[in-house]
């Protein structure tokens, strides 16, 4: 699939804004810390992604009731769902002045209960193309993987179930995954809000 980049400025692919706040000292810190002992911006990025992925638990995991939108109250409250975790990656990568972006896909439970699933879409230096990468975190059954080649995503959608990839590469999260987000008060009160399309 050929990813379409949404905003023609890249530049907006490294913007700051109050969800991916890479200014607030906990993700400057964090980047700075990750970022420490890396030659290049290909090592920095799978640093950074193993850390969102694999330090970070996907809330549905563990049963944390907690819902958090921002990128560093991600990185400080160390829960989120797929789209959170997301929002604290591309934080990460545009810290560092790597354009990143968010791509969504929805998944369904072999066609019944459908959610939009979001990733982030890196573009390193001197690439000529965007590619996604899926900071979910890995379980039984999920094994994603950073790449700057090949995708190695958590899932591919099946078309028999209605699972949808979607091709935009978003400079901003989409507003109705982020409304849903931001306005509610727990994990389960998310889930009654939360987009099953985009």
């Amino acid at each position: 699939m050929e990813l379409i980049q949404q905003n023609p400025e890249l530049a907006a692919y490294l913007a700051a804004d109050e969800v991916v706040d890479h200014g607030h000292p906990l993700v400057h810190d964090t980047s700075r810390r990750l970022g420490a002992e890396t030659l290049d911006a290909y090592t920095y990025a799978s640093a950074a992604y193993a850390h969102v992925r694999d330090a970070i638990p996907h809330s549905s995991d563990t049963g944390d009731p907690r819902v958090t939108w921002r990128a560093s109250d991600v990185l400080a409250a160390r829960t989120g769902i797929c789209c959170a975790k997301a929002h604290a990656l591309a934080a990460l990568l545009r810290a560092a002045g790597i354009p990143a972006g968010f791509c969504y896909q929805r998944l369904t439970d072999e066609g019944a209960h459908p959610v939009v699933h979001g990733l982030v879409a890196v573009r390193l230096p001197g690439a000529d193309r965007w590619v996604r990468q899926d900071p979910r975190g890995n379980k039984p059954g999920v094994d994603a993987h950073f790449s700057a080649g090949p995708e190695r995503l958590a899932w591919v959608p099946r078309a028999e179930y209605g699972e949808v990839d979607y091709p935009a590469v978003h400079a901003a999260p989409h507003p109705a995954v982020l409304r849903a987000l931001r306005t509610a008060s727990d994990r389960a009160d998310l889930w009654r809000d939360y987009p099953t399309a985009l």
